[in-house]
This record gives structure tokens, C-alpha cells and sequence, in this order.
């Protein structure tokens, strides 16, 4: 089995690092004719940021909350109110039927395509086809296109440079999954336009990251991008010769992502669960929300820990009173959880060194770029 981990040195960028390289190629823009400012927009699966130049230096803006990262979470409120990023995220678990994440995950997707099928029972809102065989959502019972809830979020992120600038924003370059398709690069241009932007560019993500990790670094050397985001991943393979990029190679799986993740310790949860009390959660939207929460709030503790607990009180009832979660996960036990995903993402790396027509004793580098 291929370790791509360890072809050569790593190094993990953040994604707010991959967002300073979309703008970073973009520099020029300032004097080649655009009137106003530029700005980047790295539209992800599970968060967004947005940058501006400062001078020759990317920035990345804080939002009105003082964070760099939005989450991709679009609320619909009973009394008609649209939430975006962490307003939405808060009042999911009371409000979850008409709160949508992960929404890029179905763009230019038809309903029928089996990854938007995998997805429907791991989200707690309504995924519904439209007249055309599209994958949308349905939330207060208004059906809306994955780029319209693209652009609620694009939206917020002009608003929030915008603010920052005390300026009307107008342009911009918005990142995309390498593997994205023609309909997909498109459906992301089309939230863009949506939002009021126009779309410059759409620009590769681990192109990006590549373009940010490049900018200070001296000679020539073959790297690979190792990008695995919160809906998708991608294997980039790139040449960096004085300075100047290109890209030998890409592959990648569109329906991979941290939210499988997620899915997946949910799916032990609820297993878990209905083997102790005989009761199945699955079909509890709110519930399942409140675990997946709980769940990603889990997986991120693993990082820095060997064991944590995943507690929810009361997170149902039946005749003999309230029950509640109270489970212990360990690292060991989460890595055998996910080992399938893992697994997933070695035939495209495989397939992107073969495309480039190396071997792995070529590549000097690899970056590490998670959501």
C-alpha cells in the first residue's frame, strides 16, 4: 500500500493559508485595468474565508464575530429571517430541518448521482430533486439551488471585506475542487454572480495552497498537495522551477471529505446506542444533529488527545424515562472508524504520480492542507 505520508518532509497548511495564495497570484489585477478591489474567497464545505491584498501582501479578514473562518451554514428562521456562518451554526440543533451544511457537496449534482444518495440520510435537512434531475434542498418548504445557498454564503463573505474596505466589492477569485467538472465550475460561478461578484477566476485549491507555500520558497522541486477539505479531496501534482508553477497532475474524489468523517463516527453513535437501549435514532433529525455536533467536536479533541467522551443528556425519552449518550471514544478506535476514507484517497494519488509520470522518490515535499 502506497503511504504518500511518507514520500518527503510534510507540512499542514490551513486553509486560511491556501486562501493568501488565491490573491497572491492575483496581485497584478491592481494595475492591469480592474477598478476597484480584488478579493479571494475560499468557498469551502465546512468554512469560508476571504482576503484582500494589503500592498503585496494577501490579508485575510476577521468577520463581524472576530474569526478568519465562516462556517458554510445557511439558516432559515420560522419568522423568515435568513442566518449565515455562525448565527445559522448556533441554532442548528432547534432549528435543524431548515438549517444546510455541506451544501457543496451537491453542486452540479444530479439527485440521482449515488453521492448525493449517500448523503441524504447523513444530513439532517430535506435534499430534494428539482424539475430538471438537479439535487437542491428544501427548507421551510422553499426549494433552493445549491449555488443559491453558495451565494447566501459568498454574500456574507463580500459583506464581511466589504466592511473591512468601506468600499463596494465587486470582484473576485473563488476557489474550487481541482476535480470539480465543468457543471460544478460553472454552478460555483453562477453563486458568485448570484451574490452580486464578479468571477474573475475560479482557481484550483491545491493550486492555491501550492502558490502559498511557493512564495518564499528558493530552487526547483516537485511537490504534492495532499488536500483533503470538508467535502472534498484532491492529489495535485506541481513542478515549481524559479518560481514559476505548473501543474503535472491532479486526481481526487469529489465526495470525500471531513463530513464523511463525521458520518461515520455519527453512524457508531446511533449504533452504538440502539445496541445499549434498543432505540434507533436515525430517524430523529434533531437528535442526529446534536450528535453530529457532539461528533465533530470529538474528532477535533482527538487531535491533541488519546481518548475523549462524546455526553448528551436527554437526547431522547421512552416509557421508563430520558435517556442520554454517554460514550467514550479513543484515538485508536476513531482511526479504525475512518480507516475506509483513509483508504480512499491512495488510488488517487497513485493515479495522479502516475499521470505526472513520476515516481515517489521525486516528490521533495508534500503538503498536508485539511479543513
Amino acid at each position: 500500500m502506497y503511504n504518500l505520508s511518507k514520500v518527503a518532509h510534510r507540512r499542514l497548511l490551513p486553509s486560511l493559508t491556501r486562501n493568501t495564495g488565491i490573491l497572491s497570484t492575483f496581485s497584478r489585477s491592481y494595475s492591469s485595468g480592474v477598478s476597484g478591489p480584488v478579493i479571494g474567497i475560499d468557498l469551502g464545505t465546512t468554512n469560508s474565508c476571504v482576503s484582500v491584498m494589503e500592498g503585496k501582501n494577501p490579508r485575510v479578514i476577521e468577520n463581524a464575530e472576530g474569526a478568519r473562518t465562516t462556517p458554510s451554514v445557511v439558516a432559515f428562521t420560522k419568522d423568515g429571517e435568513l442566518l449565515v456562518g455562525q448565527a445559522a451554526k448556533r441554532q442548528a440543533v432547534v432549528n435543524s430541518q431548515n438549517t444546510v451544511y455541506a451544501t457543496k457537496r451537491l453542486i452540479g449534482r444530479q439527485f440521482k448521482d449515488p453521492a448525493v444518495q449517500a448523503d441524504i440520510p447523513a444530513v439532517s435537512y430535506k435534499i430534494v430533486a428539482h424539475n430538471n434531475g438537479d439535487a437542491w434542498v428544501e427548507a421551510n418548504g422553499q426549494k433552493y439551488s445549491p449555488s443559491q445557498i453558495g451565494a447566501f454564503v459568498l454574500g456574507k463573505m463580500k459583506e464581511t471585506a466589504e466592511g473591512f474596505l468601506s468600499k463596494k466589492v465587486k470582484h473576485a477569485v473563488i476557489t474550487v475542487p481541482a476535480y470539480f467538472n465543468d457543471a460544478q465550475r460553472q454552478a460555483t460561478k453562477d453563486a458568485g454572480k448570484i451574490a452580486g461578484l464578479d468571477v474573475m477566476r475560479v482557481i484550483n485549491e491545491p493550486t492555491a495552497a501550492a502558490l502559498a507555500y511557493g512564495l518564499d520558497k528558493s530552487g526547483d522541486s516537485t511537490i504534492a498537495v495532499y488536500d483533503l477539505g470538508g467535502g472534498t479531496f484532491d492529489i495535485s501534482i506541481l513542478e515549481i522551477q524559479n518560481g514559476v508553477f505548473e501543474v503535472k497532475s491532479t486526481n481526487g474524489d469529489t465526495a470525500l471529505g471531513g463530513e464523511d468523517f463525521d458520518s461515520h463516527l455519527v453512524r457508531h453513535v446511533v449504533k452504538e446506542f440502539k445496541d445499549e437501549s434498543g432505540i434507533d435514532l436515525s430517524g430523529d433529525r434533531m437528535a442526529i444533529q446534536r450528535i453530529r455536533e457532539a461528533c465533530e467536536k470529538a474528532k477535533i479533541e482527538l487531535s491533541s488527545t488519546v481518548q475523549t467522551d462524546i455526553n448528551l443528556p436527554y437526547i431522547t425519552a421512552d416509557a421508563t424515562g430520558p435517556k442520554h449518550i454517554n460514550s467514550k471514544l479513543t484515538r485508536a478506535k476513531y482511526e479504525g472508524l475512518v480507516g475506509d476514507l483513509i483508504s480512499r484517497t491512495i488510488s488517487p494519488c497513485e493515479k495522479a504520480m502516475k499521470d505526472a509520470g513520476i515516481s515517489n522518490k521525486e516528490v521533495n515535499d508534500v503538503i498536508l492542507r485539511t479543513q
